[in-house]
């Protein structure tokens, strides 16, 4: 879960209309200083004839500049617009589309309850459990519709960032190195459901602790890294880096190795509801770095180089995330619709413009690229993330290891997003 990201309005209709209406204004100005001088004759009649057919050239003009403003067509509302043909998505023809099947098969784990379309999508896609591209792709061509995804003001451009399974090295014991507590769920975390008080507030939530009688905020991220933590039986593991430990709460899931060389396998189990503040932007905001250098890796280092200011920049994320263990052979770490990430082929998304669960064509590239090759494939929304904030915005995950991280902690790209959605069937 990870990252982070806003236009302004365009008042070019509104600076036309003025326009016009002042040269309006300024010919009938001119036609009435002519006629208040002392002329006569022929010439007089013709110059006003002039006069008024130059006027009302004007006023004809002013009139269709006002009406082309009135009816232009306004821009297209963010997140998923008109269907696209495949041809239009670029790339289409070239995707191992098999290698998207798990993916597919993780959504049907979900999906087949929750919409009708997609209970008759998924019994169609179980005859084929393990297809090859063509049969892949004309499955997708024929079950959904493409639709391209755009942001303010009509821009098919957004931001498109990675995440990934981090290692750290712990212990299940507090020792003199591993002394940083990496918290399970505590017990005194409440989770208010809104929308069973309020169903205007349906799907809303929110968190705190009970003080008497009262629901109040959970403790934030300073507050906790100031004494107001949970228990040490909340603690699932200690580890030696807080700073490693901070970028695991971004990106969701990871692993931790013990001195025995076991490794724990942990996932997402909660937040403390506060909203998520990224560092980079208090690093940037401060000076500290300029907003091009703000990578993950920069991150890293800046905060290894400045252990003194280390603490407080990481408490400017008031966001607390808290963990479960997840069992060691499981396929993946679980997103948020609950249902184990595929490397490259699972996306976290914000579900207020993209149906979780949905098949996204990707449209990017990869950071280090100097020619700048395009990254094309079919993924799936699969998580969300406290950064994963408008329509064209998308999470890569990348998976676990070396390469996943160092891919994950540079790429900040710009892309294009596609959503399939279930197609309409047509009864014969």
């Amino acid at each position: 879960m990870a990252a982070t990201a806003t236009k302004a309005s365009n008042h070019g209709n509104k600076d036309e209309s003025s326009n016009s209406k002042s040269d309006v204004f300024s010919g009938a100005k001119w036609f009435d200083v002519l006629e208040n001088h002392a002329m006569s004759g022929t010439a007089h009649i013709i110059l006003i004839a002039c006069m008024k057919k130059t006027v009302n050239r004007l006023v004809v003009a002013g009139a269709l500049c006002l009406l082309a403003s009135c009816v232009s067509a306004p821009p297209s509302a963010p997140g998923i617009g008109q269907p696209v043909s495949w041809a239009e998505l670029p790339g289409w023809r070239d995707d191992a589309l098999a290698q998207a099947w798990p993916a597919l098969q993780g959504s049907c784990q979900k999906m087949s309850a929750r919409d009708a379309r997609w209970s008759e999508l998924c019994a169609d896609a179980a005859l084929f459990p393990a297809p090859d591209d063509d049969t892949a792709r004309a499955f997708f061509e024929t079950r959904f519709v493409a639709h391209a995804v755009s942001g303010n003001n009509g821009n098919a451009d957004g931001l498109i960032t990675g995440y990934y399974e981090p290692l750290l090295h712990g212990s299940r014991v507090k020792t003199r190195r591993f002394r940083y507590p990496l918290y399970g769920r505590p017990d005194d975390l409440v989770v208010v459901d809104l929308g069973e008080l309020y169903p205007e507030l349906q799907g809303k939530r929110y968190r705190g602790r009970l003080n008497s009688n009262r629901v109040v905020p959970y403790y934030s991220r300073s507050e906790i890294s100031n004494g107001k933590r949970p228990p040490d039986e909340a603690v699932l593991a200690w580890v030696d880096d807080p700073v490693a430990l901070f970028f695991l709460e971004i990106q969701g899931s990871g692993r931790i190795r013990l001195p025995d060389g076991k490794l724990l396998h942990v996932g997402y189990a909660d937040q403390n509801g506060h909203p998520y503040v990224a560092i980079g932007r208090t690093l940037v905001d401060s000076g500290a770095m300029k907003l091009e250098e703000a990578t993950m890796p920069a991150i890293r280092a800046w905060l290894k180089a400045n252990p003194e200011k280390a603490q407080a920049v990481l408490n400017s994320n008031p966001s607390y995330v808290f963990f479960t263990l997840r069992e060691p052979d499981s396929s993946g770490p679980l997103g948020a619709l609950n249902v184990p990430l595929l490397p490259e082929r699972s996306i976290a998304v914000d579900p207020g413009f993209i149906p979780l669960g949905s098949p996204v064509w990707f449209d990017t590239s990869l950071p280090g690229n100097s020619d700048a090759r395009p990254y094309r494939r079919l993924v799936f929304a699969q998580d969300t993330g406290g950064a994963i904030r408008g329509p064209v915005r998308a999470d890569l995950f990348l998976g676990f290891g070396e390469n996943a991280e160092r891919i994950a902690g540079a790429m900040r790209q710009r892309g294009k997003l596609y959503v399939l959605l279930p197609a309409a069937r047509t009864l014969n």
